[in-house]
Order: structure tokens, then sequence, then C-alpha cells
């Protein structure tokens, strides 16, 4: 990613919501380009008194809503795959699905990465799950499995990867890209949080 291209660097203080320290809240925006991504607008807030931090980034360009689709294997896991912090990705053989949520976060990573993501949320879930479900755990273990499969060659599967405000996208020739319906554009979630104006008053 490149670093250089700061648009704007603004800074402002404020009171800490945490420590209620007097100006010790440091707010910095930066407006960056990214590769693939376009502009983003990058916030990082972080406190002297107390060492609390935060760090966001919102993509600044909207595109037409995509999805991409490909076929991987052991033959793709090189294929890059940009996901910006409003797409969905899934697998649907597998009932994977990643959706987008309020600390969604934007990455550049590839196919063997995006395994590596299920596969760990896999694991966690299934050492969270205290009910010792012997259902659970059939299940988990052949995703881990089918996982292993895609990695050695001896299967294919699909990956979808789909963004209402178009900001994603896998690089690779054999990618199929779509332009997604009105309709289809509002079935996906975005990580935002949409209040009713009826609901405020």
């Amino acid at each position: 990613m490149d670093e250089e291209s700061f648009n704007n660097n603004d800074l402002m203080r404020t009171d800490c919501p945490v420590c209620k320290g007097k100006n010790t809240l440091v707010i910095t925006n930066k407006t960056n380009n990214i590769p693939y991504f376009g502009d983003m607008l990058e916030t990082s807030v972080s406190c002297s008194e107390c060492g609390y931090q935060s760090a966001d980034s919102i993509a600044l360009e909207h595109n037409d809503p995509t999805r991409f689709t490909i076929q991987i294997s052991n033959k793709k896991l090189n294929t890059r795959v940009a996901k910006s912090q409003t797409a969905t990705i899934t697998i649907p053989e597998l009932g994977l699905k990643v959706e987008p949520g309020s600390k969604s976060q934007g990455y550049v990573s590839n196919v063997e990465g995006i395994l590596a993501r299920f596969e760990d949320a896999v694991t966690r879930a299934l050492k969270l799950d205290d009910s010792s479900n012997p259902e659970i755990e059939t299940n988990a273990a052949r995703i881990l499995e089918h996982i292993m499969f895609i990695r050695t060659g001896s299967m294919e599967t699909t990956l979808i990867l789909e963004d209402p405000f178009g900001n994603s996208v896998i690089d690779d020739e054999d990618a199929v890209m779509e332009i997604l319906t009105p309709e289809e554009a509002e079935k996906l979630e975005t990580g935002f949080i949409n209040l009713d104006q009826d609901e405020l008053v």
C-alpha cells in the first residue's frame, strides 16, 4: 500500500470518553489512495492519558455493486483477493459465509489467506462451543477436511465475493464479474448502522 499519497491530514483534540481526560484524545483523519480500494478515509484515535486507541478505514468511493465468482483449487491459492469493509465472502459448498460487521476492515490477501481465515474461524468456534454437540464437531471436522482437500488439489469449490459498493475484487482472469441488481445489492449486509428517523424521535 502506498503510504505517500496523503491528500488530507486533519488532527483534532477532544476529551477522552474512557478516562474523561481533558483534551487528551487525539483524532487524526487521513485520506489515502489505496490500490484496489481507491480513496480511503483512515481515522486513528489515541488518548495520551489512559492509552486508549482505535483505528478505522472507510472507502470514500462507491462503484456499481458487484459479485465476483471463481472456482478455487490448489492452482488458485495465490489468486489475489481485495476485500473491502463492506464485502461478503461465501463458499457455498462448505456452508461458509462472512458478512461485514460494525468493526469490519478491508484487506488484500489471496485465496490461501481466505481459506486460512475460514479455518481459524471454524477452529475458534469449535473451541468456544462447550455443548460437546457431536453434530457441530462432525460438521467442523468436515469443513476443515474439505479446506485441506482444496489445498492439496483433490477438491474444487466456489468462492464468491459480493460488495454492494463495488470496492472489492478477485484479481484473476478466470473470475466472473457481475453487476448486482438493486434488489440483490439491497439484501447484502454493509456493516453500517442505519437509524430510522422515526426511531430518533
